[in-house]
């Protein structure tokens, strides 16, 4: 799924370890992992800070555009 390449990805070229991408959106580490792996997928709530966090669009994460 787009969302799991596409968070990969930005999870990658981030700065942050997954530990403080977890506590950025309040989520625990596990839940990095398993939206890393695809086993699980945000809510929306957790999707627009996920979005905060790595600063690019929800379109983006989904799939919609190929612009961050």
């Amino acid at each position: 799924m787009k969302f799991t390449e596409r968070f990969n990805e930005l999870v990658t070229l981030s700065e942050k370890s997954q530990v403080e991408i977890a506590n950025e959106i309040k989520v625990s580490k596990q839940c990095v992992s398993d939206y890393k792996s695809g086993k699980s997928f945000p809510s929306l709530q957790t999707l627009y800070l996920i979005c905060s966090c790595l600063e690019v669009s929800a379109d983006y994460l989904l799939g919609l555009t190929d612009e961050y």
